[in-house]
């Protein structure tokens, strides 16, 4: 399960559960405050608002690819109350991904990666799932992909639904 605990090592999570909260607009609306940090670095860099429309992988998960982003932070906040798939590493050996970390989120969940966090692509399960993304558009190259020698496989924990 993705715990703000558990995923410290990695990133954030986003949710409203246990978050800094106060009424504002009136007392008409509740605003949580500052739930991931933005990160965006380099030559030209801009925070970019996005969503994107991500389709499910097929179950277990071959994790073949996984990729960072050194300029800039990247977070998924899901538009629809599912669970979908985070797959993360710490930095290996040579500044190559370790061994991969996989999480669940409950519905509402979102994750935000830091500048340069080795994780998978995006993987809603069972169903197709758009999310807001905000990460970094700007000059340089902000993408670098690792694909691992053998496939990773990865098993969704028994009662989650693909």
């Amino acid at each position: 399960p993705l715990t703000r605990e558990a995923f410290a090592p990695f990133g954030d999570v986003i949710e409203t559960e246990g978050a800094r909260h106060y009424p504002i607009n009136g007392g008409k609306c509740e605003r949580y405050h500052d739930l991931a940090t933005v990160e965006a670095k380099g030559e030209n860099a801009r925070v970019l608002v996005s969503i994107f429309k991500g389709t499910p992988y097929p179950f277990p998960l071959e994790l073949t690819l996984v990729e960072r982003h050194p300029l800039g932070s990247q977070a998924f906040m899901p538009l629809t109350p599912a669970p979908f798939l985070v797959v993360v590493c710490p930095d290996g050996p040579g500044g190559g991904p370790g061994t991969p970390r996989a999480f669940v989120t409950r519905p509402g969940q979102g994750v935000n990666y830091p500048a340069g966090r080795w994780h998978a692509v995006l993987t809603p399960i069972g169903a197709p799932q758009d999310f807001l993304v905000v990460d970094r558009g700007g000059d340089g190259n902000n993408l670098e992909e690792h694909v691992f020698e053998e496939p990773w496989i990865v098993t969704l924990p028994e009662g989650t639904r693909a």
